[in-house]
């Protein structure tokens, strides 16, 4: 009789301390939502675009006062993950034709990218 009081009162404790933990659930921030892309005011689901122009500067911030990581050109593959106003946090899917390696990161002007879904 007394081991099943002590399991009875265990118990509600042991159900309330599973429900408070299944409560308490955190899940870890995207891959992209730290880093320069933290200014951002807009987080995507990660979409494909296409450079539509030739000349397209890929810049370590979101306008022209920062510095170009290079030159992007019609056809080079990005990955949108998030945009702040006119412009786009970006990862390269592919090397660029004009030698940017794949993976680097940087802020495109939205106007020069065709958006794709995916």
């Amino acid at each position: 009789m007394i081991r099943n009081l002590a399991l009875r009162s265990v118990a509600p404790a042991a159900i309330a301390l599973a429900a408070a933990a299944a409560l308490t659930v955190t899940t870890a921030p995207a891959a992209h939502a730290a880093g320069e892309n933290s200014k951002c005011t807009v987080n995507w689901s990660n979409y494909g675009a296409t450079v539509a122009k030739n000349g397209w500067n890929l810049r370590t911030g979101s306008s022209t006062a920062y510095a170009s990581r290079g030159y992007l050109y019609r056809g080079d593959k990005l990955t949108v993950l998030c945009s702040r106003g006119a412009w786009d946090y970006s990862q390269l899917t592919q090397r660029s034709k004009s030698g940017i390696p794949k993976g680097t990161k940087g802020w495109v002007r939205d106007d020069g990218l065709y958006q794709l879904a995916g």
